[in-house]
């Protein structure tokens, strides 16, 4: 199992998740979640309730691996059952961030997974984004919706809903949400300009060993031309 050894890099890598999700537009009010797992199993999460721009060290809330509080004044996010239920099928996974990204919550409106191959970076970082069927917000059926891909994806849509991210750390978990939402936009553009023109199938196959170096053996193949 893999997790942070030291409470403080946890706590502090969430809170810094935090501020950049919302500098950058991708929650708003008190959208999202975020949880570190630390090597003992334990979670460090946001609360519920509370801006992801302006929470401080003492908001945040330490659960077990079950759920259980063990540290915190606040209640965790209602959310917190998806991030558990990740960590639990997933043992090298350290972090989750879930947002609520403009493009990339528009896109999750459509149900369908984002399988294309638009850029060199969309291709190495995410591979493939699956969309979780739409189940109510805090739910065990909105748990087990997303927390079925973590074993082979980088990253989910929730149908209606947002996105949620998975890494070795929360850092991961962060840059891989900000590289769906910037591939979507990207996508956006390309609908706007008239074409949506991908990598070919050769240089697809090329990236695989981009992605090996960089350590990415999960997200699968996106599709690309011949």
């Amino acid at each position: 199992m893999s997790g942070y050894t030291c409470q403080n890099e946890a706590c502090e890598a969430i809170l810094e998740a935090g501020r950049r999700l919302y500098l950058r537009g991708l929650v708003a009010s008190n959208d999202g979640n975020i949880s570190a797992r630390m090597e003992d199993g334990s979670v460090w999460a946001t609360p519920t309730g509370v801006s992801k721009g302006y929470m401080t060290r003492d908001m945040l809330v330490h659960l077990s691996a079950e759920g259980e509080l063990l540290e915190g004044s606040l209640r965790a996010s209602s959310e917190i059952a998806m991030h558990l239920l990740v960590y639990r099928k997933n043992p090298a996974l350290a972090g989750v961030v879930h947002a609520h990204g403009p493009a990339a919550t528009a896109y999750a409106t459509l149900g369908k997974p984002f399988d294309l191959a638009i850029s060199l970076e969309s291709a190495v970082q995410l591979g493939v984004v699956p969309c979780a069927p739409y189940a109510v917000t805090g739910s065990p059926a909105l748990a087990a919706s997303a927390a079925q891909y973590c074993m082979e994806y980088n990253a989910a849509f929730l149908e209606q809903h947002g996105a949620v991210s998975w890494g070795k750390d929360v850092m991961q978990a962060l840059f891989r949400t900000e590289s769906l939402e910037h591939s979507i936009v990207t996508y956006s553009h390309m609908l706007a300009l008239g074409e949506v023109r991908l990598l070919t199938k050769a240089q697809i196959a090329d990236l695989q060993a981009v992605r090996e170096r960089f350590g990415i053996t999960t997200g699968g193949i996106p599709r690309g031309r011949e």
